[in-house]
C-alpha cells in the first residue's frame, strides 16, 4: 500500500496527486493508494481519499504502508523515517500557490543528500522513483531529542533564570526542533 500525506497546510497540492493519478493511469502504480489530502480538492476512483485522518488511523496506515509519498514537511518526513518507511518527498512551491515560500526544497534536499529519502523534483519522474524504491535502503533515522534536551538544560542553567529575550527566543526555537 502507498500512503500519501499532504499535511494540514491550508493550500492545495493537487500537482502531486495529479502525478500519482498519472502513474496509476499508466499502470505504474498497482498498489492500493490511500491519501490524506488536507485542503486539496481532488477526486479519484483509484485512490482512497480523506481530508484528515485521526491519529490512531494514521498510525495504522503508516505502519502498514510500503511507501510514504509526502510533501516536504519535517514532521511528515520524520514520521515516515521513525516507522522505517521508504519516503518520497515533493516540495510544495510558492510559484504554484502551494506554500508561502520554498523552504521545503531545502528540507527535502538535506534529507535526500543524507540518504534518508528520495526527492521528487520532477513530477514526471515519479514512476522512476517508485521503481528505485524497490532497491532503495534509507539511512536509519536516529532522533536528537535527548541531545537537544541536554543543550537546552545547560543553556537554562547558564542563564541563571534571569529573563532574557534572546534566551527565550533560542529556547523556543530549540523546543520546536525537539517537537519535530
Amino acid at each position: 500500500m502507498i500512503l500519501v500525506t499532504l499535511g494540514t497546510q491550508d493550500k492545495s497540492f493537487k500537482r502531486l496527486l495529479d502525478a500519482i493519478q498519472n502513474e496509476i493511469d499508466n499502470g505504474n502504480i498497482k498498489d492500493k493508494v490511500v491519501v490524506q489530502k488536507g485542503y486539496t480538492n481532488f477526486a479519484s476512483d483509484n485512490m482512497e481519499l480523506f481530508d484528515l485522518i485521526p491519529m490512531e488511523k494514521f498510525d495504522e496506515l503508516i505502519d502498514s504502508c510500503d511507501i510514504l509519498i509526502t510533501h516536504g514537511g519535517v514532521g511528515s518526513i520524520i514520521t515516515g523515517l521513525k516507522h522505517n518507511k521508504k519516503v518520497i518527498a515533493a516540495a510544495r512551491l510558492a510559484k504554484y500557490g502551494e506554500h508561502t515560500n520554498d523552504h521545503q526544497l531545502q528540507i527535502i534536499d538535506n534529507f535526500s543528500k543524507e540518504g534518508y529519502i528520495l526527492a521528487l523534483d520532477d513530477f514526471s519522474k515519479l514512476g522512476e522513483l517508485l521503481e528505485k524504491c524497490k532497491t532503495f535502503q534509507p539511512k536509519e533515522y536516529n532522533s536528537n531529542t535527548s541531545k537537544m534536551i541536554k543543550i537546552v538544560s545547560k543553556y537554562i542553567d547558564k542563564t541563571e533564570y534571569r529573563f532574557n529575550y534572546k534566551a527565550l527566543f533560542i529556547l523556543i526555537a530549540l523546543l520546536i526542533l525537539i517537537i519535530l
